[in-house]
């Protein structure tokens, strides 16, 4: 079943005004006729185009005083080849990444199907893959109505207030709670964009590595695809971040380099701060020829040039080379390398000793000026060593802050996958998720990316432990997580934090408990009854679902019932296909209800009186008090 965008429906019924001009008989599109008479300006044609609101409100721009219709975007939708198969393919001179024959950097696609997880990706989320699941990808240009449907803010349900006294209904929300969201993340990053843009100190993101081994959902995406869903988050992940922000993304080999040249498109390579090994186990892992693989990369971007790195807190180890042999009132030093790495000629003199001797400069010259140098000897920072053959420069510990943050952190001040399978289990008593990352790991990040108050945001938010991290730390957090386990391992996580639980970074932080955080679900629309489908085992389960949809559920517009129920050839086919048929009609546009709606009566009257305070708050001007 083929479905046409809105834009490209709303044409053809123009375009049907003019009788097999730009149409077939079989209503089949005379592309070139139509491109043709647009580009000649053709008066008539203009002017019903123009003269239409759907098309006016996307293709229209006012500037000076003046409507100008952007006649070259709108062309653009007819020029992709099999625009009416299953791809939008534009051919260009040019090399780079490219999803369905479109480059990523050039495409603002947007995936349109939402069977699960976090992610809006074709085929299957769960292990049990989808066959034949509808075309995922919205053109910018094409589908424009869609998208911003789509992408609206959401109705927020089932809002409640976790502390230590336990749960709580609550009816708003202020700056300084953190923020838990049940829900799609793209759809719920829209939904925070316009509160939180801009005030997002640290985006951490542990996406799905595109491997095929992941618990709980398939997360074997087609490469193209996984670009595509990486791309729509990160865009609109820059948005949330503050202007000294930074974003770091934790992959392995799948997806990591063509990860890095996408963000290098959209944060610019002049904003690339660094990638980080971090060496996440010891158990070998390789079969026959392989090898085995003992790390995790992480890709570290800034916002702009106004982030700055924290230096890491100083460790006994990190100490140990100081000391004070000839008692220096300025405390424990160790000497430093005096030699320049780079030959500067300007650095080449040589130094007499107060006894006549003559130490000659190294290769590449002195590491300092000759009058950094006459200084240096007066206060003491340097000296000449006992035979007066070497010059020796100090380095006080008094003057080191902190220690500089290294691109190879290894298990033993980053933790390991072992460990933090440990803490989970410790935690509720078994492995109840199955890919989580150790506190460790999430303490050097935001030791490094943050201080004291900042906003920590993780949109792949699985078992809670930047969220928790984070708690203990003193930041502020928003987590985002769709599936079901954000009650029964994520939150419930967090209530433990919150009780003083002391696993983790716990001690070494002096972690007593405290803490909140406010809790809510976007509302579900057709969301819950594409789960109910895809869930469905047999006929009888499928076709009780068929008939709540009938009662409750938002249609493509393009989908005739009567047809779908009376059509011989759809009641023979095999139960899996008869399944996926079910999830196309269903409109995916309305998967949650738009925040919008909020008053129309028949949503009005499926949210509590709370909820509804709850969505003013959150979208209007949010109170600076708890509720």
């Amino acid at each position: 079943m083929q479905i046409e965008p809105k834009i490209m429906s709303q044409v053809k019924s123009i375009l049907g005004e003019f009788g097999n001009k730009y149409l077939t008989s079989k209503d089949s599109l005379k592309r070139n006729n139509v491109i043709n008479d647009l580009d000649k300006f053709d008066h008539e044609l203009m002017t019903k185009l123009f003269k239409d609101p759907l098309i006016h409100k996307n293709y229209v721009e006012k500037i000076a005083d003046t409507e100008v219709f952007k006649l070259n975007q709108f062309i653009e939708m007819f020029e992709y080849k099999g625009f009416w198969e299953d791809s939008y393919t534009k051919y260009t001179n040019k090399i780079g990444l490219t999803a369905n024959g479109k480059f990523i950097d050039e495409s603002a696609d947007v995936v349109l199907d939402f069977p699960f997880k976090d992610t809006v990706l074709k085929a299957g989320m769960t292990k049990e893959d989808q066959k034949d699941a509808d075309e995922p990808f919205l053109h910018e240009t094409i589908a424009k109505p869609e998208i911003d449907e789509l992408l609206e803010s959401k109705v927020l349900v089932n809002a409640k207030r976790y502390d230590k006294d336990g749960e709580h209904a609550t009816n708003n929300i202020s700056n300084r709670d953190n923020l838990i969201i049940k829900g799609n993340n793209l759809i719920a990053l829209e939904s925070i964009k316009e509160p939180v843009a801009g005030k997002v100190k640290l985006i951490f993101l542990d996406p799905p590595y595109n491997t095929g081994h992941d618990f709980q959902y398939n997360d074997k995406f087609n490469h193209s695809s996984w670009l595509t869903f990486f791309k729509n988050r990160i865009q609109l992940a820059k948005k949330l971040l503050s202007s000294d922000g930074s974003l770091w993304v934790i992959l392995d080999n799948s997806e990591i380099y063509y990860a890095k040249v996408l963000l290098d498109e959209i944060f610019g390579r002049e904003n690339f701060v660094s990638d980080i090994v971090w060496v996440n186990n010891k158990q070998s892992k390789g079969y026959g020829n392989e090898i085995s693989l003992h790390h995790n990369i992480i890709l570290v971007y800034r916002k702009t040039s106004m982030f700055k790195i924290n230096l890491l807190p100083r460790t006994k180890e990190n100490n140990k080379n100081y000391r004070n042999p000839d008692n220096d009132p300025k405390g424990p030093w160790r000497p430093s390398d005096v030699r320049n790495s780079l030959w500067r000629p300007n650095l080449q003199y040589d130094i007499t000793t107060p006894e006549g001797n003559v130490i000659k400069y190294p290769k590449n010259g002195w590491r300092f000026s000759k009058e950094t140098f006459e200084s240096e000897l007066k206060t003491g920072k340097i000296k000449f060593s006992d035979d007066y053959k070497r010059v020796i420069r100090k380095i006080y510990l008094a003057d080191q802050k902190g220690r500089v943050v290294e691109s190879v952190w290894l298990t033993t001040d980053a933790g390991s996958t072992r460990e933090a399978n440990g803490e989970i289990k410790a935690m509720f008593g078994t492995n109840v998720f199955g890919t989580p990352k150790p506190e460790k790991l999430l303490q050097k990040i935001i030791q490094i990316g943050t201080k004291k108050g900042d906003l920590v945001l993780d949109f792949f938010m699985g078992s809670a432990t930047t969220q928790a991290v984070s708690m203990k730390m003193h930041r502020r957090f928003i987590g985002i997580e769709q599936m079901d386990y954000i009650n029964t391992v994520s939150v419930p996580r967090l209530q433990k934090v919150m009780d003083g639980e002391q696993g983790g970074i716990s001690k070494d932080v002096h972690w007593q408990g405290g803490g909140s955080f406010v809790y809510a679900e976007l509302m579900e629309k057709n969301q819950g009854y594409l789960k109910d489908l895809l869930a469905a085992k047999d006929m009888n389960e499928l076709d009780a679902v068929y008939k709540r949809m009938k009662v409750g559920a938002d249609f493509d517009f393009r989908v005739d019932l009567d047809k779908y129920e009376n059509d011989a050839e759809r009641k023979a086919l095999p139960f899996e296909e008869q399944k996926q048929l079910l999830v196309k009609l269903l409109d995916k546009n309305q998967l949650y209800y738009n925040f919008n709606n909020i008053d129309d009566a028949d949503v009005r009257d499926l949210i509590s009186d709370k909820d509804y305070q709850f969505n003013q708050s959150f979208y209007g001007k949010r109170d600076q008090t708890n509720g």
